[in-house]
């Protein structure tokens, strides 16, 4: 049996804090916090139809099954916006937090893109983009 993978349901990352990331994700990208798992003991922060699950820096693999390598700080993500990069940037800024590089021209899983850059509290790279009249569903 032949299988085509649909779209990206969620994905973890590996936290110093997990608390200091949730309100970072929730404070600088408007996402929404949700606990989950045995006894509400887990956190990710939710996006349209994605979410991400906040996984503690030292969690065994009996609490967390996961990759061989589970450090923070390892990811590089992107998430489409629809607002022009400058706000972007503005946004950014107004929420203290320091625009890398960009609004720099990208190429997108749909098409160009222009993207800001900024990075997380454990110093992941956060690629903030937006495809501009062109706003992809």
């Amino acid at each position: 049996m032949r299988f085509a993978v649909d779209r990206l349901d969620h994905l973890v990352i590996t936290c110093t804090d997990v608390e200091t990331s949730a309100n970072w994700y929730q404070r600088v990208l408007g996402m929404e916090r949700e606990t989950f798992g045995d006894q509400q003991r887990r956190t990710a922060v939710k996006f349209g139809g994605q979410k991400i699950n906040l996984r503690p820096r030292g969690a065994t693999q009996a609490e967390w099954f996961s990759s061989v390598v589970a450090e923070p700080g390892t990811q590089d993500l992107c998430f489409v916006v629809t607002v022009a990069a400058e706000d972007i940037a503005e946004h950014l800024r107004g929420c203290g937090v320091t625009v890398e590089l960009g609004p720099v021209a990208k190429a997108g899983a749909l098409g160009p893109i222009t993207s800001v850059y900024c990075r997380d509290p454990d110093g992941n790279l956060i690629e903030i983009a937006t495809y501009g009249d062109r706003f992809p569903e």
